[in-house]
């Protein structure tokens, strides 16, 4: 795998190598090979060598293969320099030719990241950016982009932002779909102390506010005790140092006197593969936290958990919105460590994908490498996971409660009664 994600590498590196210096047509690549005396070809029986030559660059036939494969976006950006009716933007051209390659994968998990976009990411990841404050999901088969998340004291949430709402435009003219979310994204983060008017569906009504950016501070869990022996501990995405926080989180409830750990996963859409397994080894003994399928393989020992367990009773509350390493959690868990499931099933994606750096520019890509199983063989990818005890919310009820609400939330109430029993 390893090795098939390197020639990948390689092949989008190259690209941007002959992107960054002259563009080769049909013609010209076939001009490497000419038998004079500023040309040659290295047959490739006795090594493979690159040498230039003034303008003239001599390459191995096989390389010289692979290359042909882009002639016709090389002709295509041949033309379009010397053709078009505005000036071309070379690298701009070349950055969607490889958003196309990765789309080409059909799958909406694996995607490009330009310089730009790859070093947001990482500031997503640590949880600290200007912006105003959401968290938002979206869906690719929809396009519907719907807030999850209104982080506590942020600048949405001042502004009357709630849960459920439907990012519907930002600015005049952006109405925002899935595929243009990262668009809306953009605009919505910026200078501290600036505004930005955003406009939400909620009930099929129009909702306008004009919100401040600011430096937007991501905590990825909250803890409480909600009776003598019950500790509550809501996991909002898998980034950040979310394991740390979540170890925290436990040894002082259990410190406290908690015997059983309700963990909410709801609304959490997944994140990095090894926090869950850091977060699954608290609970469980030796053993594996999934295990992967890749396209010619099956491995097992990715992830794997150690002797040595937090000894309480464990409830997880899912949704439709628990996904990725959410459902990765929640099933090691239920295999594994003998925790019951609340809520209703979750999202279904069981599938992993690596994040990779490429060229030399700071761009990167996504892509997804494997199938994930549960610790006992179950599938999850297209299909979730069904709860032990179904709780669905009231007709109405977008679920935008007050942080461990235990007078107004359903399936909270719920997992309290099951872990009562449990301790009995």
């Amino acid at each position: 795998m390893k090795k098939k994600m390197l020639i990948l590498t390689a092949l989008l590196t190259a690209l941007m190598v002959l992107s960054s210096c002259s563009v080769l047509s049909v013609s010209r690549l076939e001009a490497m090979f000419r038998s004079d005396a500023e040309s040659r070809v290295d047959s490739g029986e006795s090594r493979q060598e690159t040498e230039t030559r003034a303008d003239t660059v001599t390459i191995s036939r096989e390389e010289y293969e692979r290359y042909r494969q882009f002639s016709d976006m090389f002709t295509i950006m041949d033309a379009a320099n010397k053709n078009f009716y505005q000036e071309t933007d070379p690298d701009k051209m070349i950055e969607y030719a490889t958003r196309g390659l990765m789309a080409g994968l059909d799958d909406p998990y694996s995607f490009y990241y330009n310089p730009k976009e790859y070093a947001e990411m990482w500031e997503d990841d640590e949880g600290n950016y200007v912006g105003i404050g959401v968290m938002i999901q979206s869906n690719m088969e929809t396009q519907v982009c719907t807030i999850i998340r209104v982080f506590t004291g942020g600048p949405a949430e001042e502004a009357g932002v709630q849960r459920g709402d439907i990012l519907y435009r930002v600015g005049e003219d952006l109405y925002v779909t899935a595929s243009n979310l990262q668009e809306a994204v953009d605009i919505m983060r910026g200078v501290p102390d600036t505004d930005v008017d955003v406009t939400f569906l909620r009930g099929g009504e129009e909702i306008t506010y004009t919100i401040t950016r600011r430096q937007v501070n991501v905590n990825q869990v909250e803890g409480k005790m909600l009776s003598p022996e019950i500790g509550y501990i809501a996991l909002y995405q898998f980034a950040g140092e979310c394991e740390k926080e979540f170890e925290a989180e436990l040894n002082r409830l259990s410190g406290e006197g908690a015997k059983g750990i309700i963990i909410d996963l709801r609304d959490n859409t997944g994140g990095w593969v090894d926090q869950a397994r850091y977060i699954a080894d608290l609970f469980m003994d030796a053993g594996e936290l999934c295990y992967l399928k890749y396209r010619d393989s099956e491995e097992h020992g990715d992830y794997l958990t150690k002797d040595g367990k937090t000894d309480v009773k464990l409830v997880i509350l899912i949704n439709e919105n628990t996904a990725s390493s959410s459902e990765i959690l929640t099933g090691a868990l239920r295999d594994c460590a003998g925790a019951k499931t609340v809520g209703v099933k979750s999202f279904g994606k069981g599938i992993i994908q690596g994040v990779f750096p490429v060229g030399d520019k700071g761009a990167g890509y996504q892509m997804t490498i494997a199938q994930y199983f549960t610790p006992g063989g179950y599938a999850v990818h297209k299909i979730g996971i069904t709860p032990d005890y179904e709780v669905k919310l009231p007709e109405g009820d977008n679920g935008m409660y007050s942080f461990a609400d235990m007078e107004r939330d359903v399936q909270l109430i719920k997992a309290v009664d099951v872990m009562k029993e449990a301790l009995q």
